[in-house]
């Protein structure tokens, strides 16, 4: 690759390592316990793109050797109904995590669904109880997209201590856990978003940049200080005039991967890493609860 391109931080790659450790750390559990680790997600109605997600979840927890106890549910599904099935998923000992996958439809109150689930199998880190944990440094489970985007950064080595990190986008998923966790690392935190005047000037403060907004190709060039890392989150789709379609990332990623000294490509990026942090939380309550 020419030099003056950024080096790509292969999320991908690092996933696949990660699913094969655990892999063996399951099996090594399973000969010792007898039970392998299980995964329950939730899907409700035909959502083509959460459709794709959780085959890919299930496929890699099969990989890894977790059993999957996933639910798909017709569109009409009731709050009762769902909140039933968490309280039984919650009892279940061969459950250690439980998923819902959004987005729900609108009938449906995915706060109050997400706060029935045992914060101990809460995989996804979004209960109140884990999100808490991550506010006050305490251990926990920890948001998977986040928790993907800090591993990546380990993995590479890039030093976040007293640098400059801007997060564009709040949300609960990646935006607000994110900026705590990069707080946690020591580093010096701007949250910036839909609302922020002078978007370009912030951002062009940032060491580190983290597009987690869903707006395709948002971040220009001009935005980017020169040799920052920048981390793409968003995964859109974007059709082009011959009605092809592609996943773009936030990132206009030709431009600014000339101005970056790291980046992160959308697909092979964040994407693959949020997967693998998911199994890593299972896994995780799985061995909590032997030990």
């Amino acid at each position: 690759m020419d030099s003056t391109y950024a080096q790509l931080l292969d999320g991908k790659a690092l996933a696949q390592r990660i699913q094969t450790e655990l892999q063996t750390q399951v099996q090594q559990q399973i000969s010792a316990t007898q039970r392998p680790p299980g995964l329950a997600v939730l899907m409700v109605g035909d959502n083509p793109a959460s459709a794709v997600y959780v085959r890919n979840k299930e496929r890699a927890c099969t990989k890894v050797g977790i059993t999957s106890f996933s639910r798909h549910f017709p569109t009409n599904t009731s709050q009762a109904e769902l909140e039933q099935t968490i309280q039984a998923l919650n009892q279940d000992q061969r459950v250690d995590g439980i998923l819902i996958q959004l987005p729900l439809p609108n009938h449906l109150d995915a706060v109050s669904l997400l706060n029935q689930i045992d914060p101990d199998k809460d995989v996804d880190g979004l209960h109140p109880v884990n999100i808490g944990r991550l506010v006050r440094g305490e251990p926990g489970l920890r948001s998977c997209t986040p928790a993907g985007v800090m591993r990546l950064l380990q993995e590479y080595s890039i030093d976040l201590q007293g640098k400059q990190a801007v997060v564009i986008g709040r949300s609960i998923l990646v935006g607000k856990p994110l900026a705590l966790m990069l707080l946690e690392a020591n580093a010096t935190v701007t949250i910036a978003h839909s609302r922020s005047s002078s978007l370009e000037d912030i951002t062009r403060s940032a060491d580190i940049l983290i597009a987690a907004v869903g707006r395709p190709q948002l971040v220009k060039a001009n935005m980017v200080k020169p040799k920052a890392v920048v981390i793409d989150v968003g995964i859109n789709r974007i059709s082009d005039q011959q009605g092809q379609s592609r996943l773009v990332g936030d990132v206009d990623f030709e431009s600014v991967r000339e101005i970056a000294q790291y980046i992160t490509p959308v697909p092979g990026g964040i994407g693959p890493m949020t997967v693998a942090m998911l199994l890593h939380n299972t896994v995780l309550s799985y061995t909590k609860f032997h030990s």
